[in-house]
């Protein structure tokens, strides 16, 4: 079984590199290849297959298969005893050959294979544990991912009216009507699988699923698929106004940020900084600046998907607890991985010169060089002071300190766990730099005054420092104790939008199904000719059983009522 592991770590690492050389290739030349498999002719009709190949598509193949690639070494160990290891392997395979589907689709029914494979794949991962937990976060991520694929659907069929579905060709000639609703299900399906609002619930739902998944998931394959979609379309989403997207994919990174500032479990707080990502990436595409989307997404997989498994490796050493208040003093027996956790963090939080800075920077000035509004201008700066907030919060909860509650624990740094953290390291600090000067053929310039260049820096050490004073149980109770907890509910749940999206929804849902069920399912003749005449016997036999038990209350009320009858006649 862990030669299967390792037999396919190599074939993704191969391929990997193949695609990385490639990429680098296709940028050098300024080159694209449209492939078309004529699969079968009859008369005019014809069937065909279309792939399209670019730099842009290459570069990230490379990157899904690097991270997959060292996933599947992982979880080689963290899998190991496992009963089901060699289907968890052969899932995740098909999770990342539905991935590689969508990246190089020029046509929309191709996408929808890669699109709807990846819902269905995620769902089997997500109820891979098998428990009632599990189950449900399964559905509520099937049915909120299930509207990205109707949207799709009906974006085929607008799409049918150019004649063809090769989309590439047509994004710059679609009559207006076509180009509108064809914009409008696009951005509808990117947000059910990016998790923007008002489809944010099954995101942080989805941390059911193993670890590795979760890693591979939030960094690379599912969640960016609506990001990439974006930027394959991003001619059609530039010709309409999108300062509406824009505020939404804005609340969604600032809501994300607050809400992981008030959670305790481990593995939902990395899940929500991906979310608050996803939110800065589909900000900076409705600003006009789909490269630094791109360019962001790529470097966001990197730290995330190391994120996600030192996480693992934390949550293996701790008796499979996943909540920080159980953990402190980590850096003490487990260095490596705390060393490498800390790396990814920091990144994540655009500290100076680590891959997230060169992104997160780029994006901030391009933010404050174009025209937005103050309240765009606010929410960005905050959620960027957010994200340094619970970055530092979780450093000092996990690794500093001796405030630890647990005291059994199985302390064990992984060797081959440890090797597929190197390269994900080592990508985390350098990949920035070097995705930037290949991506960007000539240096930004973009003149500021002192304060605005300095805004950022600011921002980050406030939320240095508030990442601290949120790390000490006493301040954190005294603030947001018991006085406020409808509060902290609020925050935390991410303003009530799971319950939103499951309560709401079901509780009059159920109402309905049951009258359904009566009027439509059993017919309606059946309930009221076969039916009623049951139902008046029922109701007759159960008057007279009361009736025959001598109570005097009966008697008195029906004696009542008889003399008042008479009275009235």
């Amino acid at each position: 079984m862990i030669n299967l592991y390792k037999y396919w770590f190599l074939v993704l690492l191969l391929f990997g590199g193949v695609s990385m050389f490639l990429g680098l290739l296709f940028m050098y030349n300024d080159f694209s290849i449209l492939f078309d498999w004529e699969v079968i002719t009859l008369n005019s009709s014809y069937l065909s297959m279309s792939l399209y190949f670019d730099w842009m598509s290459f570069l990230f193949m490379g990157s899904v298969l690097f991270i997959s690639s060292m996933v599947i070494l992982y979880s080689s160990s963290y899998m190991g005893n496992d009963l089901f290891s060699v289907r968890f392997l052969l899932i995740v395979l098909l999770f990342v050959m539905s991935m590689m589907f969508l990246i190089i689709s020029p046509n929309l029914i191709s996408i929808l294979l890669g699109w709807d494979g990846l819902g269905l794949v995620s769902y089997c991962l997500v109820i891979y544990y098998q428990n009632f937990k599990s189950y449900n976060a399964g559905m509520l991520t099937i049915l909120s991912n299930r509207i990205g694929d109707v949207a799709i659907l009906m974006g085929i069929a607008w799409l049918f009216n150019m004649g063809s579905w090769n989309f590439i060709y047509y994004l710059k000639f679609l009559n207006q009507e076509v180009s509108f609703w064809l914009f409008c299900l696009l951005v509808l399906a990117a947000f059910t699988k990016s998790a923007q609002i008002p489809f944010s619930s099954w995101l942080p739902a989805a941390m059911a699923a193993p670890t590795p998944v979760s890693a591979l998931v939030h960094s690379s394959t599912l969640v960016t698929a609506g990001v990439y979609l974006l930027i394959r379309f991003s001619n059609l989403l530039y010709c309409h106004d999108l300062s509406y997207f824009l505020l939404f994919s804005s609340l969604t990174m600032f809501m994300a940020g607050l809400a992981a500032n008030f959670e305790y479990d481990l593995k939902k707080i990395i899940a929500l900084s991906t979310l608050s990502q996803l939110g800065l990436m589909m900000s900076v595409l409705f600003m006009g600046l789909s490269y630094g989307a791109y360019f962001h997404m790529l470097t966001h997989a990197f730290f995330k998907a190391l994120m996600f498994l030192c996480a693992g490796l934390i949550i293996h050493c701790m008796n499979d607890s996943q909540d920080i208040r159980h953990m402190g003093a980590l850096i003490n027996c487990i260095p490596f991985t705390c060393s490498c956790f800390c790396i990814s963090n920091l990144s994540l939080g655009g500290f100076p010169f680590l891959s997230g800075f060169y992104s997160k920077d780029l994006s901030l000035e391009y933010m404050g060089y174009f025209y937005n509004n103050l309240y765009i201008f606010i929410l960005f700066y905050l959620s960027i002071g957010l994200t340094l907030t619970y970055s530092l919060r979780l450093i000092y909860y996990c690794f500093s300190g001796s405030n630890g509650l647990m005291n059994n624990l199985n302390y064990s740094e992984d060797k081959i766990m440890m090797y597929s953290l190197i390269f994900l390291t080592l990508m985390s600090v350098f990949s920035g730099s070097s995705l930037s000067w290949l991506i960007f053929s000539y240096p930004i310039f973009m003149c500021f005054p002192l304060i605005l260049k300095l805004l950022p820096l600011i921002f980050v050490f406030l939320g240095f420092w508030l990442g601290y004073s949120l790390s000490l149980l006493t301040l954190y109770d005294s603030i947001f104790g018991l006085s406020l907890k409808y509060m902290v509910e609020y925050l935390s749940f991410m303003w009530f939008m799971p319950s939103f999206s499951t309560y709401m929804i079901y509780r009059p849902s159920l109402v309905f199904s049951k009258m359904s069920l009566f009027f439509m399912d059993n017919s309606w003749g059946e309930y009221m000719i076969s039916s009623s005449l049951f139902n008046l016997f029922n109701y007759l036999s159960s008057f007279y059983s009361s009736y025959h038990m001598n109570n005097v209350k009966t008697y008195l009320l029906s004696f009542i009522l008889i003399m008042g009858f008479i009275m009235i006649i």
